[in-house]
C-alpha cells in the first residue's frame, strides 16, 4: 500500500530522552515504564516492551524517537502517552530507533 506525503505528515514523530524507567511487572509481557522529556510537548509517559536489550540504568538518558499524536493507550494501571519506536532484531525483540547524534528533544521528524 502506498500513501501520499500529506498522510505521512500525519504521524507526529518526535525525539524524546527517557529521564526515569521504572519495572511494569503487571504488564502481560516484560516491559518497564518510561518517563520522556519531549521538550516542549511536555513529559510524556509510555510503556515499552524492550528488557530484552535494556535495563533501566543504562536507558535513563537515551534519546529515542516517538510517536505522540495517537491516542492515549491504558496498558494496565499505565496511560501510555506516546509510542515509542523500535524495530525488531533476529529474534523478534525490539531494538529502539535513535538519533546517532544528540538533538534537541521534541524535534520533528522529517
Amino acid at each position: 500500500m502506498t500513501i501520499s506525503f500529506d498522510d505521512f505528515l500525519k504521524v507526529d514523530i518526535r525525539t524524546a530522552t527517557i529521564t526515569r524507567v521504572e519495572p511494569f511487572p503487571e504488564a502481560r509481557k516484560p516491559a518497564f515504564k518510561l518517563w520522556l522529556d519531549v521538550g516542549d510537548l511536555g513529559e510524556r509517559k509510555s510503556s515499552a516492551q524492550i528488557t530484552r536489550h535494556y535495563d533501566p540504568e543504562t536507558l535513563v538518558g537515551k534519546q529515542v524517537l516517538c510517536v505522540v499524536n495517537f491516542p492515549p493507550r491504558q496498558i494496565g494501571p499505565v496511560r501510555s502517552e506516546v509510542l515509542v519506536l523500535g524495530v525488531p532484531d533476529a529474534d523478534g525483540e525490539v531494538v529502539l530507533v535513535r538519533p546517532d547524534l544528540t538533538v534537541a528533544n521534541g524535534g520533528r521528524l522529517f
